[in-house]
């Protein structure tokens, strides 16, 4: 092992083998301490920069998957940020990350749709946000969402997947919105609100 002088910033050997958290290799090196004075290390392979055991859950390597599940129980916000011991923001900010991840599903030409939205902040409720999802109302299966600000442009990128694959009918509550940006011969609002986005999480692989 390279023995470091005082004040020296040179890396040193990992004596206890550690493994890289990006890429698994064992060729890591001693990269200073934290604020918080715990060591970090960084890999030679990937460049990757770690601690072994971080304070802040939101770090923890395995929070996206466990964010998935906790929301295809359909556990609440609130409930998933206080079981998993990180802020509500930081677990919002997940969520759209995440969201932006996700493949759109192939869409079913010819089929008849409902399309709501859900509002929702990221850090305070000047940030908006809508979470907008399609539904094929046979199958019940969403098809296509988007996740942005609350502004038309953030509807039309659902509404506009779903006329490329020729809807015949595209239901909606009645946010006016909507008359706006879809044709009239095939857009129709519905009394009651649309199917809720939790029946349908699961297309978050």
């Amino acid at each position: 092992m390279v023995q470091k002088k005082e004040n020296s910033t040179s890396c040193s050997k990992c004596v206890d083998m550690c493994k890289c958290k990006g890429c698994s290799s064992n060729n890591i090196v001693k990269n200073g301490k934290t604020r918080n004075g715990k060591q970090r290390f960084i890999c030679k392979e990937c460049s990757t920069s770690f601690i072994l055991d971080y304070t802040y859950n939101a770090y923890q390597s395995n929070i996206n998957q466990q964010i998935i599940l906790f929301t295809k129980e359909g556990l609440g916000i609130r409930s998933t940020a206080r079981v998993l011991r990180i802020s509500v923001t930081t677990l919002l900010k997940r969520i759209v990350s995440i969201a932006n991840q996700i493949q759109q599903p192939s869409i079913t030409k010819g089929r008849i749709y409902e399309v709501d939205e859900m509002r929702t902040f990221i850090g305070k409720k000047s940030m908006l946000r809508w979470i907008v999802y399609a539904l094929d109302r046979e199958s019940k299966e969403v098809v296509s969402f988007n996740v942005g600000r609350r502004t038309n442009k953030t509807l039309k990128r659902v509404i506009k997947s779903l006329e490329l694959s020729g809807a015949r009918k595209i239901y909606t509550d009645k946010l006016k919105n909507y008359s706006y940006i879809i044709h009239k011969k095939i857009h129709d609002t519905l009394i009651h609100s649309t199917n809720p986005v939790v029946q349908d999480i699961s297309l978050i692989k």
